[in-house]
């Protein structure tokens, strides 16, 4: 039998009532789009660091090694 434990009381999943185990099952999700919302991010912030080094080079500003600090307001537009 699967149990839980919450606050250090365990719980058999199969003694609990419907609705406890449809919140269990909403944690469960919450929990994986969680995850799966901080890898986006991870891959979202290596790709952000590799156009800022990018731009650096572009501009003759790199620095070996590291990532280069943007300050980039808001309102950028490129015509």
């Amino acid at each position: 039998m699967a149990s839980i434990k919450i606050d250090d009381k365990e719980y058999d999943v199969e003694d609990l009532s419907q609705e406890a185990r449809n919140q269990l099952q909403a944690v469960q999700f919450v929990d994986q789009e969680l995850v799966r919302m901080q890898l986006r991010i991870a891959a979202m912030q290596t790709a952000r660091n590799a156009y800022a080094r990018a731009l650096a080079a572009e501009l003759g500003t790199e620095t070996a090694g590291e990532d280069p600090e943007l300050d980039l307001p808001d309102d950028i537009s490129f015509n």
